[in-house]
């Protein structure tokens, strides 16, 4: 449980985090809250020389209204997040229900995001609400969409000289949303995660999106269960044939906790409930 030795640095801004993690190559990384890259350093499954403390930049952290979504700052902490009276309704129940408190008040949604893992809560949620990570690199700044960011297990599209200066999510206004998720103890990781969103029209589902977590080496889109609801009566009979698609195409890792058929049974039965509670 003792990581292997590093270097460390606090970088004074964004443009002096860009170029320490060139100078420090492949093996450098960013250090936001520290909740993702900490345990597998302890582990030995991830080894950095260097480190380059985020905490010091400014113009990093806070949520503010911006072009009727909003943008928030990749240092934003977990708990800031829980807390938000302005944000769509579907993030403060998933950063509510990140860990415990102790993780919420360290943990940020850039570390999260970056780190890609697909048993995380929020990637599955910004991937629902087709946010957009902004980035600042040696070459520029980008923008790259939630369904472009996360390609396989912790591997994402960043490149390892970038930092991601905000996120922007829509503010979806007229949606309702639905969250659950199921672990094995209180606190723990999600073993299943559904993310779910619906607009109606007179009873009927103008649109949907729903966030697979856990479900595959990234976070997924339902997208055969958004297809089998969109235009459809929101009654209980169509939201569960519609929830009945929801593993479909998925490939659940295995594990001490539940085999794969368990979890897709799983997300058949959280995508239910989550409709539901999204239409009302």
């Amino acid at each position: 449980m003792i990581p292997a030795e590093f270097d460390y640095a606090v970088a004074d801004s964004v443009e002096d985090a860009i170029k320490r993690l060139g100078e420090g190559g492949e093996d450098a990384k960013l250090l936001a809250g520290g909740h993702s890259l900490l345990p597998l350093m302890k582990l030995r499954l991830a080894a950095p020389s260097l480190l380059i403390d985020l905490r010091k930049v400014s113009g990093l952290s806070g949520i503010e209204r911006a072009n009727g979504g909003f943008r928030v700052g990749p240092m934003t902490r977990h708990a800031e997040l829980a807390a938000s009276g302005e944000l769509p309704g579907v993030v403060t129940a998933a950063a509510s229900s990140i860990a415990d408190q102790q993780v919420r008040n360290r943990g940020t949604i850039g570390g999260s995001v970056a780190h890609g893992d697909p048993a995380s809560d929020l990637p599955a949620v910004l991937l629902a609400l087709e946010g957009t990570i902004s980035t600042q690199g040696p070459n520029g700044s980008r923008d790259i969409s939630a369904s472009e960011m996360f390609q396989d297990y912790l591997t994402t599209a960043l490149e390892p000289t970038e930092v991601i200066t905000s996120i922007t999510l829509p503010a979806l206004d007229g949606y309702g949303f639905g969250y659950e998720k199921f672990a094995r103890r209180a606190e723990d990781w999600a073993m299943v995660g559904i993310c779910a969103l619906v607009k109606s029209n007179g009873g009927t589902c103008e649109d949907v999106r729903i966030g697979l977590t856990h479900m595959g080496s990234t976070p997924l889109r339902a997208t055969a269960a958004e297809e089998a609801l969109r235009g459809q009566s929101l009654s209980p009979e169509s939201i569960a044939a519609a929830a009945q698609q929801a593993a479909d195409g998925t490939d659940p890792p295995a594990d001490l906790n539940a085999s794969q058929e368990y979890k897709r049974h799983l997300a058949r039965v959280l995508t239910r409930r989550a409709l539901e509670a999204a239409a009302g």
